[in-house]
């Protein structure tokens, strides 16, 4: 008789979220147990918890592997093409995660105060944050805009946007959309945000 080899890290943890995800598709949030996730996964509840602390970490981290990632930091050498670029690698995650499937899926999970509170706290530390400092950090010193303070929620304003105009008029969304935005909303937000 031969046993399974066991998996461990990434495997694991792949077969986990893979696990979860289906059980979402299946049943729902609601009707998700972490004893249906680990029998699914072939593994147990003590290894599921030791990596997520509870139902709604261990969902959130199941759509954060269906949905593809954010690439680098776009550099093109100017304020408004880095804009633009970025704009459109978000439209194109939204456009992704708007599926049917995943749409109804993350909707119902939504509606659980635990998933909106865990999003809120991960909302803060999003790799977005990170690329809007980059490239207004960038386009300060080619001396594009005096210094500029982009709060938190400046920061969320791309994926406010987008996600606003994919729910309002479905996706994709278009090249000249994504311009407007730039042009009429996003760049008149970083002046006005400028440190006199």
């Amino acid at each position: 008789m031969t046993t399974k080899p066991r998996r461990r890290g990434e495997r694991l943890e792949h077969a986990i979220l893979d696990a979860a995800w289906a059980e979402l598709r299946d049943v729902g949030y609601a009707a998700l147990t972490i004893e249906a996730v680990a029998a699914r996964a072939g593994t147990s509840k003590p290894v599921i918890y030791r990596r997520w602390s509870n139902r709604a970490e261990l969902v959130l981290a199941a759509w954060n592997r269906k949905a593809p990632a954010l690439p680098p930091h776009p550099d093109t050498g100017s304020l408004r093409s880095d804009l633009v670029a970025l704009f459109t690698r978000v439209a194109h995650r939204v456009d992704y995660m708007m599926s049917e499937m995943i749409a109804g899926v993350m909707g119902e999970a939504f509606r659980h105060p635990e998933i909106t509170a865990l999003l809120r706290e991960r909302l803060k530390t999003a790799p977005l944050n990170d690329a809007i400092r980059s490239i207004v950090g960038r386009a300060v010193e080619r001396g594009e805009l005096p210094p500029v303070d982009v709060p938190p929620r400046a920061s969320q304003v791309p994926v406010d946007l987008i996600r606003n105009e994919a729910i309002m008029f479905g996706a994709p969304i278009s090249e000249q959309t994504i311009i407007e935005l730039v042009d009429e909303v996003y760049l008149p937000l970083l002046r006005g945000l400028a440190i006199d």
